[in-house]
C-alpha cells in the first residue's frame, strides 16, 4: 500500500502521542520509510528515542542551520507526504495561520507552500473539537487540500483515528487518483435469509475482498458506497443490508449516479418465506421451500445498460478451464467489464488466489486480499479511463 513512500511524521503534544510508536511501525509494515518530527510538548509525552527506535531514523526536535523543514518538506525535499498525528487544536490553528513556532508547524507551512500532500489526524477533548473556531480552522485547512482523518468520539474525547484509517488516508494522499470524480458502488460479504425470527440461511463469505476493493477504490480517489452487512468504515459511505432483497434495493438506490458497480458480495441465490414465530424444535422432519432470488447484476444491468459492472464468480468444482468458462458465461450474460473468479476454499482466508477473466484473457492473481482489491481497482480505473 505504501511501498517506496517517504512519510514525515509530525507529532504534537497530545496524550495520543503515546500511540505514534505503533503508528510508525504500522506505516513501515505497509512499506513506508518514516522520519519523525516532534514538538517540545510532544517530547514531554513520548521520548524521541522511542520514535527513533520505531522509525530507525534520527528525529527532528529543532530547526537548525540544516533547515530541516526544507530538507524534509521543501519542493525538492525528502518527504512524499507530511502526516501530523496526533494534531492538537493548537497545532491545527497554527497551521491555518502559518504560525511557525514549532518544528511541526514549520514543516506544515513548508509542505503546504511546496505542494507536498498533508494528512492530519486530530486528537483532543470533544468540546475543543466542537469549538466553532476549531471547526472553522479545520474547514479552512481542508479547503487547501489537506486530508483530515476524523477522530473517534469516545468518552467525551475526540480520540485519534485508528492506525488503519490513518495509514489508508496516507495511501490516498500519495497514490495517483486514477478514479477521481468516479462514484463506485461495491457490494461485500454475505447476505442472510431469515427462516424464522431466530434461524437464518447464509454462507461463509467474510467480506474481506469486497472491503479491500472498496478501500482500494477510495485510495485511488473514488467516492465509494459500500453495500454490506457490516460496520461503518472510514473509506466509504455504508449502506447496511442483510438479505439479498435488501442488497439489491441498496444497490438500486445508488445506481443512478454510479459510474461503476463491483459486485463482490456472496449473495444468496435462494430465499424462504420466513415463519412469523420460532419454529419449534423436536419435530421429526421439516421441509423448507427455497425460492430463487433475482440476480443482482442482471437486474441492475437491465435498468442501467451503460453502467460498468464487475462481477465475482465462486466455484467448488472443476479445474481452471471450467472456472474460466463459467466466469465468461456470466460476463457475456450480464455484459460485464470483467469477472474475478476463484475457488470457494479461499472464503474467509487472509490470502487468496483468483483469475481476472475477460473475453480474451484470464490473468492469475495470488496474494493478499488487499492486493486483490488493488488489482481490481486498477483494472476498473483502466476500464473507466478507456
Amino acid at each position: 500500500m505504501l511501498d517506496g513512500v517517504n512519510v514525515a511524521l509530525g507529532i504534537s503534544g497530545s496524550i495520543a502521542a503515546v500511540k505514534t510508536v505503533e503508528l510508525a511501525h504500522e506505516l513501515r509494515r505497509r512499506g513506508a520509510t518514516v522520519r519523525g518530527v516532534m514538538t517540545e510538548s510532544a517530547r514531554g509525552i513520548v521520548h524521541p528515542w522511542a520514535v527513533e527506535f520505531a522509525t530507525e531514523n534520527p528525529v527532528v526536535t529543532e530547526i537548525t542551520g540544516r533547515v530541516e523543514h526544507v530538507e524534509l518538506c521543501g519542493r525538492d525535499g525528502w518527504a512524499d507526504v507530511l502526516l501530523v498525528a496526533p494534531a492538537t487544536a493548537n497545532t491545527v490553528g497554527k497551521m491555518a495561520a502559518a504560525v511557525d513556532d514549532t518544528t511541526v508547524t514549520t514543516c506544515a507551512t513548508t509542505a503546504l507552500g511546496a505542494d507536498v500532500p498533508v494528512v492530519v489526524a486530530p486528537a483532543m477533548h470533544e468540546p475543543m473539537y466542537d469549538h466553532p473556531g476549531v471547526l472553522d480552522t479545520i474547514d479552512r485547512v481542508e479547503s487547501w487540500g489537506v486530508e483530515f482523518v476524523d477522530p473517534r468520539i469516545e468518552e467525551g474525547k475526540a480520540k485519534i483515528a485508528t492506525e488503519d484509517a490513518i495509514v489508508t488516508a496516507v495511501a490516498r494522499a500519495t497514490t495517483p487518483d486514477s478514479l477521481a470524480d468516479q462514484h463506485v458502488v461495491v457490494t461485500s460479504g454475505a447476505t442472510t435469509e431469515s427462516v424464522d425470527p431466530v434461524r437464518t440461511l447464509s454462507n461463509r463469505a467474510s467480506g474481506k475482498t469486497g472491503r479491500a476493493v472498496a478501500k482500494a477504490c477510495w485510495i485511488r480517489g473514488a467516492d465509494v458506497t459500500l453495500v454490506h452487512d457490516g460496520d461503518n468504515v472510514p473509506y466509504a459511505d455504508v449502506e447496511r443490508v442483510e438479505s439479498a432483497a435488501e442488497m439489491l434495493a441498496g444497490v438500486q438506490a445508488h445506481a443512478d449516479d454510479a459510474d461503476a458497480l463491483v459486485s463482490a458480495a456472496a449473495i444468496s441465490d435462494y430465499t424462504v418465506d420466513a415463519a412469523g414465530k420460532k419454529i419449534r424444535s423436536g419435530q421429526d422432519d421439516l421441509t423448507v421451500e427455497l425460492t430463487p432470488t433475482p440476480k443482482l447484476i442482471d437486474t441492475v444491468r437491465e435498468a442501467h445498460p451503460d453502467l460498468t459492472i464487475v462481477g465475482f464468480k465462486v466455484e467448488t468444482e472443476g479445474g481452471e478451464r471450467e472456472l474460466i468458462e463459467r466466469a465468461r458465461e456470466t460476463l457475456r450474460r450480464a455484459g460485464l467489464a470483467f469477472v474475478v473468479a476463484n475457488r470457494a476454499d479461499v472464503m474467509g482466508e487472509a490470502e487468496t488466489a483468483a483469475l481476472v477473466v475477460r473475453e480474451d484473457a484470464a490473468d492469475d492473481y495470488a496474494g493478499s486480499k488487499s492486493g486483490l482489491g488493488a488489482r481490481v481497482a486498477e483494472e476498473l480505473a483502466a476500464e473507466l479511463g478507456a
